[in-house]
């Protein structure tokens, strides 16, 4: 089976390093990049703008693939073994890359540029005379969301409360769901937004912050291993652009109103700045992450804590097990090795040491919003069998007691790998 990602869940998956990549060592010193885009990209003219005037300014000549990362260029996503295809066989340089704190890429094999827009998922509505039509909520008080199937908006969007869902198969379908009156509203990544405008010029949306750490993302230019010299001469390049106002005036159009850019930088968990460092500067990872409207006594916050993991038998391993495969495995992979969302085991989850994340904070975040597409859907007692589960996957020995759902959220032990890791 193929499993194919879209173009934000394969930032996710290369967290976990799921992308070998190879390039050719001719990048490293070649006056001459081949650039291809994200699949199905909404900013793919945007990108490949920035792209031009980039390579130009650091004296590279761009020749643009028009195969892309994509066999058939359509907007279903690209998987991580398409991805080290391309850059082996099409690409040198990927423009478009989306980076966030939460799937930052840093332990994937691709070193990135400084970052040249900073945008996002946003909360779209309906602006202009069938806005008060279309915004009346369902007999039962509910109103209907559009999301992007398997992308972060879809993560953003089930966190939502008295809502029913429109999954959408793309960012442009998620847009017009709430333009055909589908949908009282959207969580969508905001090039899709500007793209819609710019092919229907007569239509127009109130955009709001959609506030979730999964919101907050910026575009950036990606390569393979090997290719620190062309990335630092992007990143020289990108530099002058952005002293000169080059870069200002080829992105503004597609840019995060300033209100919107404002709220997303304080929901988000990183500085935007974070994404000035370039290939070289690798940026340390947060010391929190939770979603907002979370306690932060609940939150993933590295504090001074026991050592000791709660205890948890054998039988709960195993129902945990059946219930992993029934509600996590789609997503979170068949041996929690990642697909559409991170990994949940290894040190990408689990570090051998200094995690900055709690036992507590990750049965607290799990049991308030996942699984992703029924957040809360089991019960305290499952929800503790699916907890350990994962501490027993991640080296933590079974033991005589059970592990109880009070246990479980007031643990403040760091997840790190347990004793048999």
């Amino acid at each position: 089976m193929n499993i194919r990602l879209t173009q934000v869940a394969l930032a996710s998956a290369l967290v976990a390093g799921a992308a070998q990549v190879a390039v050719h060592a001719a990048t490293q010193t070649s006056s001459s990049v081949r650039v291809c885009t994200m699949p199905g990209s909404p900013s793919a003219a945007l990108d490949k703008s920035v792209a031009r005037a980039v390579l130009n300014a650091a004296g590279i000549a761009a020749t643009f693939a028009s195969r892309g990362i994509d066999d058939d260029g359509g907007d279903d996503g690209i998987s991580a073994r398409e991805l080290s295809k391309s850059l082996q066989r099409d690409c040198d340089v990927i423009a478009g890359f989306p980076r966030s704190s939460v799937a930052d890429g840093a332990d994937s094999q691709l070193l990135f540029s400084q970052g040249y827009l900073h945008s996002g998922y946003v909360s779209i509505t309906l602006r202009g005379d069938h806005a008060a039509s279309t915004n009346v909520a369902a007999p039962d008080g509910k109103i209907t969301i559009a999301a992007t199937w398997s992308s972060p908006s879809q993560l953003i969007a089930v966190q939502q409360k008295n809502a029913r869902f429109d999954l959408e198969t793309s960012s442009k379908l998620t847009v017009d769901a709430v333009a055909k009156g589908r949908a009282q509203r959207a969580i969508v990544w905001y090039p899709a937004v500007v793209a819609y405008r710019r092919a229907h010029p007569q239509q127009h949306f109130d955009v709001a912050v959609a506030e979730s750490p999964y919101a907050d993302w910026h575009l950036v230019f990606a390569s393979g291993p090997g290719t620190q010299q062309l990335q630092k001469r992007i990143d020289d390049a990108l530099t002058r652009l952005r002293s000169d106002g080059r870069l200002a005036a080829l992105t503004r159009n597609w840019a995060l109103p300033a209100t919107i850019a404002t709220g997303s930088a304080t929901t988000a968990t990183r500085s935007p700045a974070r994404y000035l460092d370039g290939p070289t500067q690798p940026s340390p990872r947060a010391n929190v992450w939770r979603v907002s409207g979370m306690p932060a006594s609940g939150g993933f916050i590295k504090v001074a804590a026991t050592t000791e993991a709660p205890s948890f038998d054998h039988d709960q391993v195993a129902h945990g097990e059946h219930l992993y495969a029934d509600s996590c495995a789609k997503c979170h992979g068949e041996k929690l090795e990642g697909n559409t969302a991170p990994s949940l085991i290894g040190p990408s989850f689990a570090p051998a040491a200094n995690s900055h994340l709690t036992i507590g904070g990750i049965y607290q975040y799990m049991s308030t919003n996942m699984p992703a597409d029924h957040p809360g859907k089991m019960s305290d007692e499952e929800y503790a069998d699916l907890m350990a589960y994962l501490l027993y996957t991640n080296g933590y020995d079974t033991g005589n007691v059970k592990l109880t759902a009070q246990a479980a959220q007031s643990s403040t032990t760091p997840l790190n790998a347990g004793p048999r890791h």
